[in-house]
This record gives structure tokens, sequence and C-alpha cells, in this order.
């Protein structure tokens, strides 16, 4: 709980570079007069998450470059990594593009792809793709003036809207390997979750296995725990939390709960 310098702060300071934090920057004149004063080429916009006020999209004659982890136009929004995975996709990536009025419309400068590997949650797949933007973004700046500016297909846009919390709600009418993808690309938060017995029950770990049980519907196999999904269809549930309990295997949770086949997750009863 204690509030800790990122580590873009900690290398300026360490390089004694100037730093301004804002609280906003949209009606902050004090603000606007420093980026004035310093005249800049271009600015560079990583991770903000709010709209950038038109008098800072004018200011510098290069644009302000953002680095945007998808492949534009694929995934505008707050949650690329996270809805990436979801979606299943094998290969994801980064895009530098100059920032415009719209939400991630602006037109691309360079790309890097990135395979997506099968047991990668967005946890994992984060500081790769950081990695990769960080590189890009350097060979951005370095070729600015000689990179013609790609426009986006409109047409190829998906949007990746910031996480809510229903969003990690299990609904077994989907297919098991479509449920294993959204539990991978909504860790840590909102994970994914379900009902035992009218109590929450977080799944935090499981595999998508073709079997036939009816969806939502408890399958015990000695200390194997499956539910069934949609299109015959099942998760192998490999580990869980129940509200109030510590994360255990599903051996430990068929020792301590008993669960029965045939028995229901999220019905609330």
């Amino acid at each position: 709980m204690e509030l800790t310098a990122s580590p873009v702060k900690q290398c300026a300071l360490e390089l004694k570079l100037p730093i301004a934090q804002p609280l906003k920057i949209k009606q902050n004149e004090d603000f606007r007069a420093q980026l004035e004063a310093i005249k800049p080429d271009a600015i560079i916009v990583v991770g903000y998450g709010r709209i950038i006020p038109q008098w800072m999209l004018d200011l510098p004659p290069l644009g302000n470059i953002n680095v945007h982890a998808s492949l534009l136009p694929k995934y505008r929004g707050a949650a690329p990594i996270q809805w990436a995975i979801a979606q299943g996709e094998t290969v994801t990536g980064v895009t530098t593009m100059k920032i415009d009025a719209g939400l991630d419309t602006g037109d691309m400068l360079l790309k890097g792809e990135l395979p997506v590997d099968p047991a990668d949650t967005s946890e994992t797949l984060s500081p790769k793709l950081a990695a990769i933007g960080a590189d890009l973004l350097v060979e951005t700046l370095n070729r600015i003036k000689s990179i013609k500016p790609q426009p986006q297909d409109n047409s190829q846009a998906s949007l990746a809207p910031i996480l809510k919390k229903d969003d990690g709600r299990i609904s077994f009418d989907r297919k098991a390997d479509e449920i294993f993808n959204r539990l991978r690309g909504f860790q840590p938060w909102p994970g994914g979750f379900t009902s035992f017995r009218g109590k929450n029950l977080q799944v935090t770990q499981a595999k998508a296995v073709w079997q036939a049980i009816p969806p939502g519907e408890l399958f015990v196999e000695s200390t194997r725990l499956f539910v069934g999904c949609s299109a015959q269809s099942a998760l192998e549930i490999l580990e869980l939390q129940p509200e109030g309990k510590k994360r255990m295997s599903a051996k430990d949770f068929i020792h301590g709960y008993h669960p029965k086949s045939g028995e229901k997750l999220g019905t609330g009863n």
C-alpha cells in the first residue's frame, strides 16, 4: 500500500531529467506553458488511458506518438492484451502510431509481431510486449522523418474495452476452449468465477478437453474434476478457490467439499 515511483520515473530521477506530474492536462495552462516552452519535436504517450487534448496533439511538428499493445486496427481500447488472449489469438504484437482525436484510430508507423504461447496469460504476455514496444519506439523515433504513416482500415477494427467484473463470470454455454482463453486473458482480474452451492467459486487453473457433459454440470472422476461446456467439450478444473478460502487443487476440493457428479455450477443453489 505504499506509493512507489514507476520505473520510468525512477530512471528519470537517476538521469536527473526534469519531471512533471500534473493531475490533469486537458485544462492545465501551467502544464501547457511548460510544454510549449520546451518546443518538443514529438511527444511520446504510453499507457495514459485518457483523451489527449487537441492543443497537445497540435503542438509537436512530428506528432504525439503512442505505443499500443496490439496489431492495429485490431483491439483498439484499454485492454488489448487481455482481449487478444481471450479471443484466442495466436499472434499479437505492438504498433506505434500517431495519436489523433479518436480512440486508437491514428495512422500506424511500425509494427512488431509476437507469437502467443498457449500457456500465456495477460500477466506473462504483458512484459514480452513491453520489451518489443520499447525497441519499436526507439526505432520509430530514429526513423520518424522517413516512415510513411499508414491509415488504419476501419472495417478491420475490433474493440478491447476496459474490463468489468462481470466479464469474468463463466458461461458454460461457451465452448471449453473459449472459456479457457478467457481465463488466461482475464488474469489477474476479473479472473473467472462461477458459483457452487450458492457461494462464489473462482476457477484459477483449468484446461479444455473433449468430453460430453451437459453444460455447467460437474463430473467427478476419482481426484479429477470436470465441468461440462457446449459442443461436447468440458473444462478440467485443476485449481480453484471457494468463497472465503485459499486456492486449492481439484483433489483437495473433492476431498473437502465432496462434490457429486451431476451437481451444477453457476445455478446459485
